[in-house]
């Protein structure tokens, strides 16, 4: 009961974003961390796709239960006093590696959009928008999976993953670059693919969280043009 009342205690603190925000890798480093994300699971860099820097998780490498460097103190950054919970707890969640983005602190409602490229991973080639990160590490998130053609909307609670809501058929073949689309209007979720809204769910609250981008296991994924509005645009 403490826990839950320190959480609403920060939500009741924290604003809701008030502008949208658009992640451009074009002016990162190649080789080195993003910027705007923090790392906590997973390698994370910015690569270069042609003549376009973009962000990559790669997963050739992977290893379970590898957290990102400097996750403690990323952490810290990202959640103050709370940040010993975080580690925790999303550590528990070593299988999905896991970047957040750092100048979102409250998202309730409004549009994410992702752009991704799924060119490795013999287990999975996987991408997917974080929503509603708590402090304890708890999350949703709406995935596409390269190798499965299908779009997911998964709960992480408590060190345990769930499955909400599951839409099979949904083409996404490898090597090419695709679109997909959160819009989260009060307890309603849709889900876009390629512009083709394949999911929607009631949720069973409002959402209030952080945001980021998710991947799994040995996953090797480009990518681009995150956008997170609040108007819903």
């Amino acid at each position: 009961m403490r826990n839950l009342a320190m959480s609403f205690a920060m939500l009741a603190c924290t604003s809701a974003l008030a502008a949208p925000l658009t992640l451009d890798f074009t002016t990162e480093t190649v080789g080195a961390e993003p910027r705007g994300v923090a790392a906590a699971i997973g390698h994370w860099l910015v690569m270069k796709d042609g003549d376009k820097t973009v962000l990559a998780v790669d997963g050739r490498k992977w290893s379970e239960g590898q957290a990102a460097p400097g996750l403690a103190d990323k952490a810290r950054a990202l959640y103050g006093e709370r940040y010993g919970e975080f580690l925790d707890n999303v550590q528990a969640y070593a299988y999905f590696p896991l970047a957040v983005v750092k100048d979102v602190e409250d998202f309730r409602e409004g549009t994410i959009t992702l752009r991704f490229k799924g060119l490795e991973g013999r287990v999975d080639q996987a991408a997917g928008i974080v929503f509603n990160l708590k402090p304890n590490g708890d999350y949703l998130v709406l995935r596409a999976n390269c190798l499965e053609d299908n779009l997911v909307l998964f709960k992480y609670q408590k060190g345990h993953r769930s499955s909400v809501k599951w839409i099979r058929n949904t083409p996404t073949p490898s090597k090419q670059w695709h679109d997909m689309k959160l819009i989260v209007k009060g307890t309603q979720v849709t889900g876009y693919l390629d512009g083709k809204p394949y999911l929607e769910h009631t949720l069973s609250e409002p959402i209030s969280g952080r945001v980021g981008l998710w991947s799994k296991a040995d996953s090797f994924v480009y990518m681009d043009d995150v956008k997170i509005d609040p108007a819903g645009r």
